[in-house]
């Protein structure tokens, strides 16, 4: 079994299959997100990232998969640079880091308060994980362009230096109809 189909079947135990997310459920969102990553070029780590991103919650959705503090567990299904992405996602207070993030390169935690600042390809890795997300949402739930796309749309623009250029220009595509 490879570590991918191991990860797939980690998440269904997980029950990802049973808990609503826009476009289904929460598993094909997971699956969904890190296809799109790996279609948009980016390495194995942020794709693996992406098929586990909510593992421990997230800011803007507070299901959880794993409780933070077993981070070992998902370290040994996806290895330690993707788990890190993924605490990094998952504990990212959005509201005190991402309007700013482009200027700082700081992530505040949610979870223990502590403020990261990501290296370079770590920051790439997270802006490029954070609008894959968004951007399937949007397109799964019309109703989140029509509220929060040009709030996006700002947002991914300041954050178009740190991230890669093929995640902007799909977001651009995707959100210059919303």
């Amino acid at each position: 079994m490879s570590t991918d189909e191991g990860v797939r079947v980690w998440l269904r135990r997980q029950g990802a299959e049973e808990i609503a997310h826009p476009g289904g459920n929460l598993y094909a969102h997971l699956c969904r997100v890190s296809e799109r990553l790996a279609l948009l070029g980016c390495g194995s780590d942020v794709q693996a990232a992406g098929l586990t991103h909510a593992a421990y919650g997230t800011d803007g959705f507070d299901v959880a998969l794993l409780d933070p503090a077993d981070r070992a567990v998902l370290r040994d299904l996806v290895g330690a640079d993707a788990e890190e992405l993924v605490y990094l996602y998952g504990a990212c207070d959005r509201g005190r880091s991402w309007r700013e993030l482009a200027k700082t390169g700081q992530v505040f935690d949610r979870f223990t308060g502590q403020v990261h600042t990501p290296n370079t390809a770590q920051l790439r890795s997270l802006v490029d994980l954070s609008i894959v997300n968004e951007l399937d949402v949007v397109e799964q739930d019309p109703a989140v362009a029509t509220r929060h796309g040009a709030y996006f749309r700002e947002l991914f623009a300041s954050w178009a230096p740190l991230a890669g250029e093929q995640v902007i220009r799909d977001a651009q595509r995707i959100l210059h109809s919303a």
